[in-house]
């Protein structure tokens, strides 16, 4: 009864038997380099990002990690951008950050906002709010 069965109610269900397996539509930087490359060609653009300063360690970190990935497939429009603080300490050292998670809001190359710490509906707010404003 084991395998049929499942295989059985999945097609009852229409329902894939193998898993299904989303991409991340976050950028992960690993060099300092490639990411002053990536900000230099978002510049120009009206385009909202939003960069994650995060760690390994951080327990916090680890609970914003989905929301961030469900952000970016809801907000097709923002681009989101994850650098680990360990890695890119000069990044991190740039825009001031101290506390993971920190949530930098970018536009034009200018930071219009900022959230600090693990606060999923303060950073949907923002997100909505600077991705409609026009500058």
């Amino acid at each position: 009864m084991g395998a049929n069965y499942s295989a059985t109610l999945h097609e009852a269900h229409n329902m894939p038997t193998t898993r299904q397996i989303k991409r991340s539509q976050v950028n992960a930087f690993y060099s300092s380099t490639k990411w002053k490359l990536h900000f230099d060609s978002l510049k120009d653009t009206n385009k909202l990002v939003v960069i994650d300063f995060t760690a390994t360690w951080c327990g916090p970190c680890k609970y914003m990690e989905p929301v961030l990935n469900e952000f970016a497939t809801k907000y097709t429009d923002v681009e989101f951008v994850k650098i680990d603080v360990d890695e890119l300490a000069d990044v991190a050292q740039e825009y001031g950050v101290q506390t993971m998670p920190t949530f930098v809001l970018i536009k034009k190359g200018k930071v219009v906002d900022k959230i600090v710490g693990a606060d999923k509906d303060g950073l949907k707010m923002k997100i909505e709010k600077h991705r409609a404003m026009f500058i």
